[in-house]
């Protein structure tokens, strides 16, 4: 299992990066739009932030603009490079064309059928929007469950996306995810619990260490 922040914010991918637990960055053109310096910058600092995987949204909608795209991206950020690529018709051919030399992530599943061409296709990951899939399809739980079901027994891992706090984080790797990416803030909600300060405020209050 891995987790990832999910910005594109340089300052916030820092600190994220600092926990020592983030295993890498993903980003999509939303979240880069928002940042100050260009996308090209952006994206040659994060992958500076972190020896893990920096994931990439190709923008291009047609198969050969897909393809140049996914390219330059991977002479941009290098060995780190994951491509996020739409599940669309051209997506899917797209990541047939580089799965063989680029890892690339099917994104925007939001169904079980097309995790099965993610994984025909050699996608690394498949990735549904969970929060999202909940909104627009009643259960993103569900998704997640049916993607899991026919990807078992296919080199195609599941990561989870749009995911709004830890109690959906917990529900999404049940439901059989492998992997999450996660806005800072849920990130630091997933260490949190009053119950585990009141229980470190009675040891520090009672009790003795090493340092006095």
């Amino acid at each position: 299992m891995a987790i990832y922040v999910d910005t594109a914010i340089i300052a916030t991918a820092a600190r994220a990066i600092e926990f020592g637990w983030v295993a890498g960055i993903t980003t999509n053109p939303i979240l880069l739009a928002k940042s100050e310096l260009s996308s090209e910058e952006t994206l040659k600092q994060l992958a500076q932030l972190t020896a893990g995987e920096v994931y990439y949204q190709l923008m291009a909608s047609d198969v050969d603009g897909m393809v140049a795209e996914g390219k330059v991206a991977f002479k941009l950020i290098g060995q780190q490079t994951v491509l996020k690529v739409p599940a669309t018709a051209a997506g899917f051919q797209a990541v047939a064309h580089l799965s063989g030399e680029i890892p690339c992530a099917v994104t925007a599943i939001y169904s079980a059928a097309q995790a099965v061409v993610a994984a025909e296709a050699g996608a690394k990951y498949a990735i549904a929007y969970v929060n999202r899939a909940t909104r627009l399809l009643g259960d993103g739980f569900a998704l997640v469950r049916d993607m899991a079901n026919v990807l078992e027994r296919t080199n195609t891992e599941i990561l989870a996306a749009s995911i709004k706090s830890p109690e959906e984080a917990v529900k999404t790797l049940l439901a059989g995810a492998h992997h999450l990416t996660l806005p800072f803030d849920v990130l630091q909600a997933m260490t949190l619990h009053e119950l585990s300060q009141q229980t470190v405020d009675e040891f520090a209050k009672n009790g003795r260490g090493i340092l006095g």
